[in-house]
């Protein structure tokens, strides 16, 4: 049995643009994870084809993917990893800006159930909000974050073990992925002990 599982997160990556491949430092991150989930907007393969090289691939399609088809890529995606449920969606309402009926609804028009963390995208704004009994988590844009100039932007983790879920944001800066400066990590109490996909 896995004591631990790490996931890596990405999203809004808008590739190939200006920028031909992921910033240096980006694929020694997610290096080690079991499994990516990368929440959409990808434009093109080229980066799922990348990150498959790293780890299992999983995409939620957003609205820059459109004509894109790959059995990696989904409209969304429920996963279970041991006793945890992991949803994952392009487009979620922001928690900032939406009560939390509201929030669970978009998700449940998505999914057959509330899953205990979201990964999602579309924002370029990375967070880390808990809603209800569900963590969501949203790792930025790697490459245009806040919607912004290019420039090196944010990654995201979800790191499970015995008893725990770490939920972590991350800033790309000169070759390397170093802890996010103003988000701090979340630690939550999580069911999962053995964990599979």
């Amino acid at each position: 049995m896995t004591s631990e599982f790490r996931i890596g997160l990405i999203s809004d990556t808008h590739m190939p643009g200006a920028l031909k491949t992921l910033w240096p430092g980006v694929f020694d991150f997610f290096s080690g994870c079991d499994a990516i989930l990368h929440a959409g907007d990808l434009h093109t393969l080229d980066v799922v084809n990348a990150l498959s090289n790293v780890a299992p691939t999983y995409v939620a399609l957003g609205n820059g993917d459109e004509g894109l088809t790959d059995p990696r890529l989904a409209e969304h995606w429920l996963l279970d990893f041991g006793d945890t449920q992991v949803g994952m969606m392009h487009h979620c309402p922001s928690p900032e800006r939406k009560p939390e009926a509201v929030i669970k609804k978009q998700v449940l028009k998505r999914m057959k159930t509330l899953p205990d963390i979201l990964v999602f995208g579309h924002t370029h704004f990375e967070s880390i909000t808990e809603v209800g009994s569900m963590v969501l988590i949203n790792p930025g844009s790697p490459t245009l974050p806040h919607n912004q100039t290019l420039r090196p932007g944010t990654l995201g983790s979800i790191t499970l073990k015995a008893g725990l879920a770490d939920f972590a944001l991350y800033q790309i800066e000169d070759g390397e992925v170093v802890p996010h400066p103003t988000i701090a990590t979340l630690t939550r109490a999580s069911t999962s002990v053995a964990i599979s996909v």
